[in-house]
């Protein structure tokens, strides 16, 4: 595949805490060049669930003119949008197509129709179907197969784990964004989209649990043998860990949020028992001071909790630590706790580590992309590439080259043959232009970041 013909293509994370907007296009490595980036604070959403579509929208257009300032040169009309909230189930079904034309080797098109069957499985009133993902399948009697296409059988079947939504969520996702002037080209579950972006092949393989702690909720992932094995969305995440500080040491949700980030540890006994933090008093008040124990009591409460649902999860499936030799993979805003990876590990039994999406991107990229919060946005841009390049590959499947019969060859001397007009200028504007656009994009971008950085001084 030409890099140059390779699409822009733009993922668009709406949180509870933010919303980001980031725009890619593979090189030719296969490592994705960021094109434009821009982020806004989320107002409207709670729990993962859009619930004010106006502020959202305004919410929406704030990263997208941040993303335009980055860059631009960039045009956006389709987006791939995360999806998350308590709202999201998963079951797990079984399919089977008896073939009409057995003679011949299992295509594309009869493994498709497999899947879309599974899109008529009896869901709950209110429910809508959000992805159907098939897992191993079956040939006649021969198990376990990763992909059927080329075998040759009677009877071609699989295992499917169909991806849920709540119907109004998913109609306020897919309004706040037609209310931004873009259109959704796909709803992609957050944990397989963070997954996407921190997980490699040999994780997949090994068995692995992606934890991805956002603001509102916390996404789970099972993969075990190179096969999706389990999705959850937990309704706990780094909002409330805030709310729970500002409840508890009675301080404002802004002080509580500055705490936990500077302050906060997961692990209580890891923080020292004589460290205080000075709280400046309200309306001629005395200032308070804070235990940082304290702190990190409350802190390892909550995150404890997160982590006793995830062990739970995992027996649900049947994968514990010793199935899970991969173990647990720590991303999203909320995994940069510090002493996270030892709690983690204290609580499940797996070995733990922070997931960054940097093993995705081009060696050109700004720090800010490094961190785990952008593992959901930078795995949608991935999840765009991956269906782009399935429908590539069809395509030239597809489209078979004929060739032209040797009467028709010779040459006809009452035709002449059609010359084309050769220009008196080759304009290489357009290459040109391709390849200042990435620095066009990190000057614009370094330079926000520096008006920032003087408006907080």
């Amino acid at each position: 595949m030409n890099v140059n013909e390779a699409p822009i293509i733009v993922g668009l994370d709406i949180g509870t805490t933010k919303i980001a907007a980031i725009a890619g296009r593979r090189n030719e490595y296969g490592k994705l060049e960021i094109l434009g980036f821009g982020r806004a604070n989320s107002i409207g959403v709670q729990h993962g669930q859009v619930l004010n579509i106006e502020q959202t929208v305004k919410a929406i257009q704030a990263a997208l003119k941040n993303c335009y300032d980055s860059n631009p040169d960039l045009e956006i009309n389709e987006v791939y949008v995360g999806i998350a909230g308590h709202h999201i189930k998963s079951l797990q079904t079984r399919g089977d197509i008896v073939r009409q034309d057995s003679e011949n080797e299992i295509t594309t098109a009869e493994i498709e129709q497999l899947i879309e069957n599974q899109r008529k499985t009896f869901i709950p009133a209110g429910d809508q179907i959000i992805d159907v993902i098939p897992q191993e399948f079956t040939v006649d009697n021969i198990q376990n197969i990763p992909n059927p296409i080329g075998y040759n059988g009677v009877k071609v079947g699989a295992n499917f784990h169909i991806i849920t939504g709540d119907r109004n969520a998913i109609r306020n996702i897919n309004r706040a964004v037609d209310k931004s002037g873009l259109k959704t080209k796909d709803l992609v579950l957050q944990p397989l989209a963070s997954a996407a972006a921190v997980m490699s092949e040999l994780d997949m393989e090994a068995g692995v649990a992606i934890l991805d702690i956002g603001g509102g909720t916390s996404d789970l992932a099972v993969f075990y043998e190179g096969i999706l094995k389990h999705t959850a969305v937990i309704p706990f995440g780094g909002e409330n860990i805030t709310n729970d500080i500002k409840t508890g040491l009675g301080v404002l949700k802004q002080q509580a949020e500055a705490m936990k980030v500077q302050f906060g540890s997961a692990l209580a006994d890891e923080a020292k028992a004589n460290a205080f933090i000075t709280i400046p008093g309200m309306n001629g008040m005395q200032a308070k001071e804070i235990s940082v124990k304290n702190l990190a009591n409350i802190i390892q409460a909550r995150m404890g909790e997160i982590l006793d649902f995830v062990t739970y999860h995992l027996k649900q499936v049947g994968l514990d630590s010793r199935a899970l030799n991969g173990g647990i993979i720590l991303t999203g805003g909320g995994s940069q706790l510090k002493h996270l990876i030892q709690l983690t590990e204290y609580s499940t039994g797996l070995y733990a580590r922070i997931g960054f999406p940097n093993g995705n991107l081009a060696a050109n990229h700004i720090d800010e992309l490094k961190k785990p919060m952008y593992s959901t946005c930078i795995g949608l841009i991935l999840k765009g590439y991956s269906d782009y390049e399935h429908k590539y590959k069809e395509f030239e499947k597809t489209f078979k080259k004929i060739p032209v019969p040797e009467q028709l060859v010779k040459e006809d001397q009452s035709v002449k043959p059609l010359e084309a007009p050769v220009p008196e200028k080759v304009n290489t504007a357009g290459r040109k232009g391709m390849y200042s656009f990435w620095d066009k994009f990190k000057n614009n971008l370094l330079e926000l970041f520096k008006e920032e950085g003087d408006k907080e001084m």
